[in-house]
């Protein structure tokens, strides 16, 4: 598609959601920044998305460190001259053991990627919507189910994506006066390598192990795209979007 004038970053852009998503965005007519720990993975990305890729920018990028982002949201900058949409999507999840085992360090790991690198991906946003002719802007927060209801043993990644929510909302609110507002999109079992290993059975709160369904990841990327495309005076503020017959409502 022709380019649109808009500019996205998506962070975690090297596999899985943040791939499709970032694809999706550019085939929409975005530019767009795409943010990852490997640079391999994020050509890889941009080569996916064809014709379209002639619009994207790979940086290298730890969410976790400030530096990093910085330097994510100034390549972006300097090279599309505004920002519109961030979709804060990179994280990760500690081994499934029990609470009490979980180590310092793996918590911290958890909190990084999936908390303290959306707040500075937040922070740098708003630095440059606040201050951009228009001005303002979206970001799309990944909250997943576990924002709502844990899985056992799952205490670093379920409290991060609860905090997400806290998050989100203080977007809203503190983004208000700049025209920079905030969405959640909850996802649950989309067809990815993460969750591979739903299909071979994932430990239940009953303590039982089952097979989950999952549907096409291409369904999130469309739904992001869609709340992207939203104009700024209107808002999606929080989405679950979800293999149908996954076990969420009722879980546990």
């Amino acid at each position: 598609m022709a380019d649109n004038g808009r500019v996205a970053i998506v962070t975690g852009a090297g596999s899985g959601i943040g791939r499709y998503s970032a694809i999706a965005l550019l085939q929409a007519g975005y530019s767009v920044g795409l943010a990852g720990r490997r640079e391999d993975a994020l050509q890889e990305s941009i080569a996916e998305a064809g014709a379209d890729g002639a619009r994207a920018l790979a940086v290298p990028t730890d969410v976790g460190k400030a530096a990093s982002v910085a330097n994510l949201f100034a390549q972006v900058k300097a090279k599309y001259g505004r920002l519109d949409v961030v979709f804060n999507n990179a994280g990760t999840g500690a081994p499934a053991i029990p609470l009490e085992d979980l180590t310092l360090e793996q918590w911290q790991t958890v909190v990084d990627a999936n908390l303290t690198g959306s707040f500075l991906c937040t922070q740098e946003a708003f630095r440059i919507m606040k201050d951009q002719t228009p001005q303002g802007g979206r970001i799309i927060n990944n909250g997943s189910i576990s924002a709502h209801v844990p899985r056992p043993f799952s205490v670093a990644y379920t409290a991060t994506k609860h905090a997400i929510t806290g998050l989100t909302k203080s977007i809203s609110l503190d983004g208000r006066q700049y025209n920079i507002t905030s969405s959640q999109i909850d996802i649950g079992n989309a067809v990815t390598p993460m969750t591979e290993r739903m299909t071979k059975g994932v430990l239940q709160p009953d303590g039982s192990t089952r097979a989950e369904p999952r549907m096409d990841v291409e369904h999130v990327a469309n739904a992001v795209v869609h709340i992207a495309d939203l104009p700024l005076d209107a808002n999606i503020q929080f989405m679950t979007i979800m293999a149908t017959k996954m076990p969420f409502i009722g879980r546990g």
